[in-house]
């Protein structure tokens, strides 16, 4: 295992360029399985989730070729052909142990089960930030004319036939969402689909769906139909930016007093997030298709129109994604007042803060979902300690904690954090941080 060790106080200078989309390449990798024909797909991120799921497409008989070499600030090009698929190698003990250490290896099982009728998943793994279903994956099927069965740790899902039809969706499942587009691109008749999704990861999956020969409308909306087409083809697609980092970056920005650039953000697909970093102070201003961040010595919390305390809440698109909630919280420790944190959708990703309140932030958790966190106003900085990453998005909010801190602080686990940002000491490093991997 690898630890970060971080010397705070750095202020981060500098322009940084996100990665693409860890959530929306876990999706349309699994979407070259619907064609025999090449597939290009560009700036796909060098991180651990993402190199396995590419594993997984190989295990399977996908023709894999990286056509860029891994760069620190870009992506890579990957070309895809998926006209040799073994479907023998749903039942064999590696891939069960490699698809069951990963939580992507779901979004599988729509395509499978479009192009060859059948597919098999082990329960996936992933981040334990709480309960995370799969009814509405495997209801959507269903409802399309699959079979689902679970076996000894394992989901069989056989059709002879998808057939569309009209569904309302329980819950705008964005993974649920996806598969249940892949499932329905090839089948015979018409698919409704009413309470999708609509984040940016599954309107870039239609988008491509569509490039291929899909015939998808209401893409972006959350009223899909999807007229079933016989085959589909080749294309070429590129990745959106990652708006998690794009997040992370200007919490970096704000706890460091630092002066960041983050480049090509594509502020159109970021939603409520600058706006609920701005609720907190933090000034973020829009060049172009960039985001500046610029130096604050301070930065004070807002509070509603009626005096009351500041929410901070998750919510579905274009509401504020779950995956930087615990970034807003780490911010809000070295803000000037208060603000109550409000995660609703996960009942383990706050069980991260007992690490900041040793750090010294001044935080109350108030029950599984929710967080009153008292701002410092840099008046007692934190305090570097030892601690461990216990998920993706809680690593970096506590790598944030670290680069702000007085003294030397260490991160265990960081395992965790690799799942989701590429080389992300190194490019710190050329903002300023002091960060180094060690064993």
């Amino acid at each position: 295992m690898s630890s970060f060790e971080i010397i705070g106080g750095h202020k981060l200078k500098g322009e940084i360029v996100p990665q693409g989309a860890k959530n929306e390449a876990l999706q349309v990798l699994c979407a070259v399985l619907l064609t025999s024909e090449k597939v290009r797909i560009e700036h796909v991120p060098d991180i651990r989730d993402v190199n396995k799921l590419i594993d997984l497409l190989k295990l399977l008989g996908v023709s894999v070729r990286e056509d860029v070499p891994a760069a620190c600030d870009s992506g890579r090009t990957f070309e895809f052909q998926a006209d040799q698929v073994n479907l023998e190698v749903l039942q064999s003990p590696m891939f069960r142990e490699q698809a069951g250490a990963l939580r992507g290896s779901i979004m599988l099982v729509g395509p499978l089960l479009s192009r060859y009728g059948q597919a098999v998943v082990p329960q996936p793994g992933g981040d334990k930030i709480g309960r995370r279903r799969l009814d509405t994956h495997f209801i959507g099927m269903e409802r399309l004319g699959a079979t689902v069965e679970y076996k000894r740790g394992a989901y069989m899902v056989n059709a002879k036939k998808l057939k569309g039809c009209y569904m309302l969706l329980d819950e705008a499942s964005v993974t649920g969402t996806a598969n249940i587009i892949m499932t329905a691109v090839m089948a015979r008749g018409t698919t409704t689909i009413m309470n999708a999704a609509c984040e940016p990861y599954v309107y870039q999956l239609c988008n491509m769906l569509n490039s291929m020969g899909a015939k998808i409308s209401g893409v972006g909306s959350n009223l899909l139909t999807i007229r079933g087409v016989r085959e589909l083809h080749g294309c070429t697609h590129r990745l959106l930016p990652d708006m998690i980092e794009v997040g992370s970056f200007i919490g970096m920005a704000a706890m460091t007093q630092g002066d960041i650039t983050i480049k090509n953000a594509q502020v159109q697909h970021l939603g409520l997030i600058p706006q609920v970093f701005r609720r907190l102070g933090i000034e973020v201003w829009q060049k172009g298709d960039d985001l500046y961040v610029p130096a604050q010595e301070h930065y004070e919390i807002e509070r509603f129109m009626d005096g009351s305390i500041m929410t901070v809440a998750d919510a579905p698109w274009p509401g504020f994604t779950p995956d930087l909630i615990s970034i807003a919280l780490v911010v809000a420790t070295q803000a000037k007042g208060s603000v109550l944190i409000h995660q609703k959708m996960f009942e383990s990703r706050l069980f991260f803060v007992d690490k900041l309140i040793d750090m010294g932030a001044q935080i109350i958790l108030c029950d599984p979902h929710r967080a009153t966190v008292i701002g410092l106003d840099r008046e007692h900085k934190l305090r570097g300690v030892r601690m461990a990453s216990p998920d993706i998005r809680a690593g970096v909010a506590l790598l944030i904690a670290a680069l702000s801190a007085e003294g030397k602080s260490r991160i265990d686990n960081i395992e965790q954090i690799d799942r989701g940002y590429q080389y992300i000491d190194k490019r710190l490093a050329k903002l300023g941080a002091e960060i180094r991997r060690v064993d």
